[in-house]
């Protein structure tokens, strides 16, 4: 039960990344406007597209887990404190403990690992 219990996390913790993803692509144009107005180039919006689907894929399925977590943890951190540090707005202070809540489950199952539901999970083997 508690290796159903993990992968139900692992995808309840990513699903926000992908359906980010999603949206961003449907809205391109008014995403990169929107990134723009806080500095940061427009060109990092694809990568961050490309990144918002294969991390949260790789903690779902179980594979390179650990690491992939970590570099979400960081993303969280990251888009955070760029986008959401107005702590004079109550919306944005929400959106910046979001943020940082998903950095703090990312780096526990960065450190925790992905128990046996997971592609890299290691087999036992019987000698004969």
């Amino acid at each position: 039960m508690s290796n159903f219990l993990d992968l139900l996390g692992r995808v309840f913790i990513s699903s926000i990344f992908l359906l980010s993803g999603y949206n961003k692509i449907f809205n391109y144009s008014g995403t990169i406007s929107w990134m723009e107005g806080f500095g940061i180039p427009g060109f990092l919006l694809a990568p961050t597209i490309i990144l918002e689907f294969i991390l949260p894929l790789l903690i779902i399925i179980g594979y390179r887990t650990q690491l992939a977590a970590f570099l979400l943890a960081i993303f969280c951190v990251a888009t955070g404190l760029i986008f959401h540090l107005d702590l004079s707005d109550q919306m944005q202070t929400i959106q910046l403990l979001k943020n940082l809540g998903l950095a703090g489950g990312f780096l526990f199952i960065s450190v925790n690992g992905p128990k046996e539901w997971a592609v890299e999970s290691k087999k036992k083997y019987v000698r004969l």
